[in-house]
């Protein structure tokens, strides 16, 4: 016989755990801050890898839905120099193992996959105490309480689960994005859609650079990247878009302007997103009734891996809970035991991928290890 399972977090991960485990019919439920699923924005694009995201989906019986999702041509890439220089430019010939699709839809197609209600909004937890024999008793912030078998904190990077597990805290890295979004690009910024292209751009320096993807219609979404101590983006007005927009583009003077204008020219105004990371080979000892997955497991720097991850991390669990019923911790065992191992990869791989995108041979070391890979 199955144990329920408490799921934390209606992200990506939380909510593919929820669906391989309605296959498999393990109930679950999935408990999360946000009021309902339209909330907020729910990010830009995202690259669902053959190896880890698509297996996952396969998991989650919904291949066929995301296959629906795919935007066609987005796995084209560009590599400028600052001034403007294609160093780089990839077509997207149909061959890539990893089509685009946007964040916000992939998450639908989960949700539209569950059983009604399997989903409760608005429940924000506050902590997570151990109540003995593998239980454990969630609080809200209404001061409601469940007590749970199996609880599975899908809950991101500041995880109020992972504490019953270890003493952790995610880290700043000494990097943060500056997203904006210009909109109706091909006929309101053609310069910056031209440089764009039909998928990706990447426009690298040593310790910064312009990012940018081209979303569904002709909407460019682009990530500026510093690397600053968090006092200096805290001395910036964010509440005062012209003042932070100013602020930002005086590290790329000198670039060229159809880069410079995706920071410039954005349609909306900039937001700051600071990266952190957990300790590299993050991991614990086994504790009965409760585990992690995605961010709250792993959580590190952007690496393309992330929801990927994720996703892979809530299959692999939910097989392992069918696998063995009425014998979680088994499962548990058997999860962890891989996902370490996997994120200790990922983590060594993030190190290196950071150096060739920032360091300082870049953008030419990028372009040589693209080159490598073909």
């Amino acid at each position: 016989m199955h144990t329920p399972v408490t799921i934390i977090g209606a992200g990506l991960g939380g909510l593919t755990l929820a669906r391989v485990l309605h296959v498999h019919g393990i109930p679950a439920t999935v408990y999360e801050a946000e009021p309902s699923p339209t909330a907020r924005m729910q990010g830009g694009m995202l690259d669902i890898h053959d190896y880890n995201g698509q297996l996952a989906l396969a998991a989650a019986e919904l291949t066929d839905e995301f296959r629906g999702l795919i935007l066609e041509g987005r796995q084209a890439m560009r590599i400028l120099d600052r001034d403007g220089t294609v160093l780089l430019d990839r077509p997207d010939d149909g061959t890539g193992g990893r089509p685009e699709v946007q964040r916000g839809a992939l998450r639908q197609i989960l949700l539209d996959a569950l059983p009604d209600g399997t989903v409760r909004w608005g429940r924000k937890v506050d902590g997570v105490r151990a109540l003995g024999a593998g239980r454990h008793e969630v609080t809200f912030a209404d001061g409601a309480t469940l007590d749970t078998g199996l609880l599975v904190g899908a809950d991101g990077a500041w995880s109020r689960v992972r504490p019953v597990l270890s003493t952790a805290t995610p880290e700043y890295t000494g990097t943060s994005y500056v997203e904006t979004y210009l909109f109706d690009a091909d006929t309101r910024h053609p310069a910056a859609a031209q440089a764009v292209g039909g998928g990706s751009l990447l426009a690298p320096a040593p310790g910064k650079g312009i990012h940018a993807h081209r979303e569904s219609g002709d909407t460019l979404h682009a990530y500026v990247s510093l690397s600053r101590p968090q006092t200096w983006f805290a001395a910036i007005d964010f509440a005062d878009p012209t003042a932070a927009i100013a602020a930002i583009a005086r590290e790329f003077d000198g670039w060229a302007p159809e880069l410079t204008a995706l920071i410039t020219d954005a349609d909306t105004a900039p937001v700051l997103r600071p990266h952190y990371t957990l300790p590299p080979g993050h991991r614990w000892h086994r504790v009965p009734g409760v585990t992690l997955i995605g961010d709250a497991a792993h959580l590190s720097a952007p690496n393309g891996e992330g929801a990927n991850l994720s996703m892979l991390d809530a299959a692999e669990l939910g097989m392992a809970l069918a696998a063995h019923p009425g014998d979680t911790e088994t499962a548990l065992t058997e999860y962890e035991r891989a996902m370490f191992t996997r994120a200790a990869e990922i983590a060594t791989d993030t190190a290196e991928l950071y150096e060739t995108l920032s360091g300082p041979g870049t953008p030419h070391t990028l372009v040589a290890a693209f080159a490598g890979n073909e």
